[in-house]
């Protein structure tokens, strides 16, 4: 089951934390997340899965800033959010997704007990200019049936900002 609006606001403060929450962003089953002001974007065309791939912060600037095709932008959400028994999800909005961005290409689950902001794979079809602030996608909350370990450490959990791919982490456990 998905939660409501009404039901999301009802576990504010409890079993979902979103920091800061504006209750006109509450929808009827999901709530809208804004874009922070900065981006990354790695600095090899070249990525290896085995290695750390390092990247360069772009601040958006007031005047927005203009997306290119054929380019992998990490975003990240404004909002920090928890919840310690849903499954929170993520998904682009629809008014973002009619201008050709898409805001995650794979990564929109959540574990149970994530806590931290969401890293946004931004990926666009045609040049357009986004701007800070926007309300670019809504998170929204399944129930778990049964119990569930909760997720509370790994590589991306209680992160402080844009998180590129840990995925070489797990070769190094091998």
């Amino acid at each position: 089951m998905i939660l409501s609006g009404r039901e999301i606001e009802r576990h504010l403060g409890h079993e979902i934390s979103i920091e800061p929450f504006v209750k006109s962003r509450l929808n009827p089953n999901s709530y809208n997340l804004t874009l922070a002001d900065e981006l990354m974007v790695y600095d090899n065309h070249e990525l290896d899965m085995k290695k750390e791939n390092t990247g360069h912060l772009i601040k958006i600037p007031k005047e927005g800033y203009l997306l290119k095709p054929n380019t992998l932008y990490l975003g990240r959400t404004h909002e920090y959010t928890r919840t310690d028994c849903f499954v929170p999800m993520l998904e682009g909005r629809s008014s973002i997704g009619r201008l050709g961005l898409f805001i995650h290409v794979t990564a929109g689950f959540g574990d149970v007990g994530f806590n931290g902001y969401w890293t946004l794979e931004m990926f666009c079809v045609q040049p357009i200019r986004i701007y800070a602030g926007v309300e670019i996608c809504q998170i929204y909350f399944h129930t778990v049936l049964g119990e569930a370990d909760k997720y509370t450490h790994g590589k991306y959990q209680n992160n402080k900002g844009i998180q590129p791919s840990l995925l070489y982490k797990d070769f190094e456990k091998k």
